[in-house]
C-alpha cells in the first residue's frame, strides 16, 4: 500500500472509531500505531509508543499543566469568585444587564487565576447565578451568561488552551500566553456588549436595576480585586518581562495562591486533596491525548497527507481568508461533538502545515483557534459549559442554557473576525516580548 492511501485509510479509521465511541488518545495511538506498522515495520511501531509516552510525560515544560489546574483549585478555596463578583457588581450595577455585565467581568477576573473553563463556569455559577436569580433574571440569560464568561479562561492567560496548542505545534508557551492577554479582554467587552444590547431589545430579561452606590463603596469594593490582579501580574508580568519561564510562572502563581489561602485561613484537608486529584486527573488527560496526537502525526508524516493537503490548497486560486474561513466553520461544526482538547489533538496534525503554508503567523493562529475551541464549549450538544451548569442550576433545562448562550457565539465569531482584520491584537505582546 502507498503511503497516500495508508494515510486515508487510516483517516477514515480514526473517523469510523471515533463515530463508535472509542476514547480519542488511545484511537489516535492506535490508528497511528497500525499505519506506522503498516508504512515501515512492527518493530518500528512498536519502539514509538513508548518512546512517544515517556517523552511527553517526561518533558519538563509540561508540568505546567497541574500548576495552573492548581492555581484554579485554590482560588476557588480562597474566595476569589464571590469577592471578584461583588467588586464588579458595585460598578456595573447600574447598566442594563449590569449583573450580567459584572458576571462577565467576574469571569475574566478569574480566567486570570484558572485555565480551566469547566472550573471557572462551576465556580462562576454557585455565586452569580442566585444573585441574578433574585434580581428577577430570566434563567435563560443567567445561566448563558455564565456559561459564556467560563469560556474566557481557556483565552485568557494562564490558558490550558494555549499550553496544548503550543505542545502539539512547538511554539514558545510563553508568547502563547501572553498573545491571549489584549484578545481576551475584547471577547470580554464584546460579551459584555451582547449582555447590554440583549436586554436593551427584551428589557423583560431583566427587569430590575440595583440602586447605584455612593463612589465611595464603589472605590472601597475594589479590594476585592487585588488578589487576582496580582497573581496575574506575578505570572503574566514575570513571563512577558522574561524574569520567569511559564513553569516557573505556574509555581509562583499556585505558590502565591496557596499563602492568600493560609492567610485567609480558608486551608484544609479537603480542598488539598480535591485541588491535587483535579490536577492530576486533568493532567493525565492532557498527556495521554498530546502522546496519541504524537503518535498519530508521526503516521501522518509518513503519509504525506499533510504535504498533499498543503500542495492541493495552495495549487487553489483562492483567498487564504478563505481557506481560514473554511477552517473556522470546520472548528465550529466539531466543537457540536468535540471537547475542547480534544479537537485540538486530533486536527492540528493537518490543519497547522495548512496554516502555515498560507503565511498565517503560527501564534496568531493560535489564538484563533483557542477562541474557536471556546465556542466547542456552549455549543450543542456537547457543550460541556452548559452542563456543568445545568448540574448547579438544576431547574433550568440544559436546552435553556444553550439558548442562553447562544448570542454568546456571534460574539466570538465577531472577536475571531475583528482578530483577522487586525492581527496586531494578538500579536503585540507576543512582539514586545524578549527571546
Amino acid at each position: 500500500m502507498d503511503p497516500l492511501t495508508a494515510g486515508i485509510a487510516g483517516s477514515l479509521l480514526l473517523v469510523l472509531l471515533l463515530i463508535l465511541g472509542m476514547p480519542i488518545a488511545y484511537l489516535m495511538m492506535l490508528v497511528g500505531f497500525l499505519g506506522i506498522a503498516q508504512l515501515t515495520s512492527v518493530g518500528a511501531a512498536l519502539a514509538v509508543i513508548p518512546q512517544t509516552l515517556y517523552g511527553v510525560c517526561s518533558h519538563y515544560p509540561f508540568t505546567i499543566i497541574p500548576l495552573f489546574i492548581v492555581m484554579g483549585s485554590l482560588s476557588g478555596t480562597a474566595g476569589v469568585t464571590r469577592e471578584l463578583y461583588a467588586s464588579f457588581d458595585a460598578w456595573f450595577r447600574r447598566l442594563p444587564g449590569g449583573l450580567g455585565v459584572a458576571t462577565i467581568a467576574a469571569c475574566a477576573g478569574f480566567a486570570a487565576l484558572s485555565g480551566s473553563s469547566v472550573a471557572a463556569a462551576a465556580a462562576m455559577g454557585r455565586v452569580a447565578i442566585p444573585e441574578m436569580r433574585r434580581a428577577g433574571y430570566a434563567p435563560r440569560l443567567a445561566t448563558g451568561v455564565v456559561a459564556a464568561g467560563g469560556t474566557l479562561s481557556f483565552l485568557i492567560p494562564p490558558s490550558l488552551g494555549f499550553v496544548v496548542y503550543g505542545m502539539l505545534t512547538e511554539q514558545s508557551i510563553g508568547k502563547l500566553l501572553i498573545s491571549g492577554v489584549l484578545p481576551g479582554i475584547l471577547l470580554s467587552v464584546v460579551y459584555a456588549a451582547v449582555v447590554v444590547g440583549w436586554v436593551l431589545i427584551r428589557p423583560g430579561l431583566a427587569p430590575v436595576r440595583p440602586e447605584p452606590l455612593p463612589l465611595r463603596q464603589k472605590v472601597t469594593a475594589l479590594k476585592g480585586v487585588w488578589q487576582a490582579v496580582l497573581v496575574f501580574f506575578l505570572v503574566v508580568g514575570g513571563i512577558y518581562l522574561g524574569f520567569i519561564n511559564p513553569t516557573e510562572a505556574g509555581a509562583v502563581g499556585a505558590f502565591a495562591l496557596l499563602l492568600i489561602v493560609l492567610a485567609k485561613r480558608r486551608l484544609s484537608r479537603s480542598s488539598v486533596l480535591s485541588s491535587l486529584l483535579e490536577a492530576t486527573r486533568v493532567t493525565v488527560m492532557v498527556l495521554f491525548l498530546v502522546a496519541g496526537a504524537t503518535v498519530f502525526s508521526t503516521f501522518l508524516a509518513l503519509s504525506t497527507i499533510p504535504a498533499h493537503v498543503s500542495g492541493w490548497i495552495a495549487g487553489l486560486e483562492v483567498s487564504r481568508y478563505l481557506v481560514l474561513a473554511i477552517i473556522v466553520l470546520i472548528y465550529f461544526f466539531l466543537g457540536c461533538f468535540l471537547d475542547s482538547v480534544s479537537m485540538m489533538v486530533l486536527t492540528l496534525p493537518v490543519v497547522y502545515p495548512v496554516v502555515v503554508g498560507l503565511n498565517f503567523h503560527p501564534i496568531w493562529f493560535g489564538v484563533v483557534a483557542v477562541l474557536m475551541m471556546e465556542a466547542g464549549l456552549i455549543t450543542p450538544p456537547m457543550g460541556l459549559n452548559v452542563y456543568t451548569l445545568a448540574g448547579i442550576a438544576t431547574d433550568v433545562a440544559p436546552v435553556e442554557i444553550f439558548r442562553g448562550a447562544l448570542p454568546f457565539l456571534t460574539a466570538i465569531l465577531l472577536t475571531a473576525f475583528l482578530l483577522t482584520i487586525f492581527p496586531q491584537i494578538a500579536l503585540l505582546l507576543p512582539g514586545w516580548m524578549g527571546g
